[in-house]
């Protein structure tokens, strides 16, 4: 009888081991809810619409162009795990990005775009041809006429350390919930 309880305790303590395991472990390392703050992705994503962000990609490099990614501002705002930026991936790691009269060009070639919700009257760094490294992403909210995104000698292009995961879905509010492209 001793040695049946004794059983059933180790597999309780176990069992809940494993569940404090996933409970940290599942918003690490596979998936977690933001909350999204200020404007700079409208008209894709507004203030205060919780998102579901996917991390298993960022370790495999599978960030492709017109993502919707979050990521840290820079190294101590990583450290520390305070806010991400949401903002969509334009430029991919080795490209050119340059920005001339409101038009994104990679590489040379202009690119479709069909999300920027507003004029973009500032190239900021992008006026002059950017090559980005190895390991960098170039990003640019939607709404072009406020974000502050790579554009900005502040922030600039964005290394792979610093990518958090990728949006593929919005939570709430119930009247916009769904995938997000």
């Amino acid at each position: 009888m001793k040695k049946h309880r004794k059983s059933e305790i180790v597999q309780i303590v176990l069992f809940l081991a494993f569940a404090v395991f996933l409970f940290f472990a599942i918003p690490r390392f596979v998936a977690e809810r933001i909350i999204v703050e200020g404007d700079s992705m409208e008209a894709t994503l507004f203030h205060n619409d919780n998102i579901l962000v996917e991390k298993v990609s960022r370790y495999f490099g599978a960030i492709d162009r017109y993502d919707v990614i979050v990521f840290f501002p820079n190294e101590e705002a990583k450290k520390n795990g305070t806010r991400y930026y949401v903002k969509r991936v334009i430029g991919l790691p080795g490209e050119t990005v340059q920005i001339k009269y409101g038009t994104v060009y990679i590489n040379g070639k202009p690119i479709p775009e069909e999300y920027g919700s507003s004029p973009m009257d500032n190239a900021g760094i992008a006026g002059e041809p950017l090559v980005l490294g190895e390991d960098e992403y170039f990003v640019l909210g939607d709404n072009r006429f406020v974000s502050e995104d790579s554009r900005s000698e502040r922030l600039g292009p964005v290394p792979a350390k610093r990518i958090g995961g990728r949006v593929i879905f919005r939570l709430f509010p119930l009247k916009r919930i769904g995938r997000i492209d």
